[in-house]
């Protein structure tokens, strides 16, 4: 799955001279946590964070009540974004497992989509967990599996063979090195219409492959 299959499409955007007062409002009426800040034509700009919108004590510290509320009135959008440069950015054709990264590793809740500069989306970490769970089809009833096999040519195939075999279809797959055994990768499937005394059955029975979980989930 790319970036541009799970993505928020004609996200929420705000210009640099909107108030900052205003891009809080639309953010809290949105529930949303990221406005791009866009010029013309959808020119990407920069970024609004709910963390940006804080109040910082030594911007205020010394102003009375009345000069606080001039300020907040007065502070504008440009004033607080985080600027372009400033932005981890991705375009439509990036593999969400990599934006995944760049969040991760970033340590970031949301990356704008760009081309040419356009905004035409924003991922973020929402899309990302929905992509995933589309990918091992959470949304769909059916039995979760997951098997453990050696890291070896072919052991993936045998999986693939019992499946053909049959005649099942998958609608979710994954596959990692597991974590507790070196040299072994586990295998989760999503397979529907079976029952998990079948897949049990039919799974024991391939050599060196082990069933570390299965359950019937919707």
């Amino acid at each position: 799955m790319l970036v541009k299959d799970c993505m928020t499409r004609h996200p929420v955007m705000v210009s640099p001279t909107t108030s900052a007062a205003e891009a809080q409002r639309i953010m809290a009426e949105n529930q949303i946590r990221h406005l791009p800040v866009v010029g013309d034509g959808k020119r990407f700009l920069g970024l609004i964070t709910r963390q940006r919108l804080a109040l910082k004590t030594d911007a205020i510290g010394s102003l009375n009540i009345w000069e606080i509320s001039r300020y907040l009135s007065d502070l504008k959008v440009r004033q607080v974004m985080l600027k372009a440069p400033q932005v981890y950015t991705v375009t439509p054709d990036v593999s969400v497992e990599r934006a995944a990264a760049i969040m991760s590793e970033h340590k970031i809740g949301c990356l704008p989509v760009l081309e040419d500069d356009v905004v035409v989306g924003i991922a973020t970490q929402m899309d990302i967990l929905r992509s995933f769970q589309e990918m091992l089809g959470l949304p769909h009833e059916g039995v979760r599996v997951t098997v453990r096999f050696p890291d070896q040519p072919g052991q993936f195939i045998k999986l693939m063979n019992v499946l053909a075999e049959h005649r099942w279809g998958v609608m979710g797959i994954g596959t990692f090195p597991s974590r507790r055994r070196p040299g072994f990768y586990d295998a989760v499937l999503k397979i529907p219409h079976v029952t998990p005394q079948e897949v049990e059955t039919a799974f024991r029975a391939i050599p060196e492959h082990e069933i570390v979980d299965i359950r019937t989930e919707v």
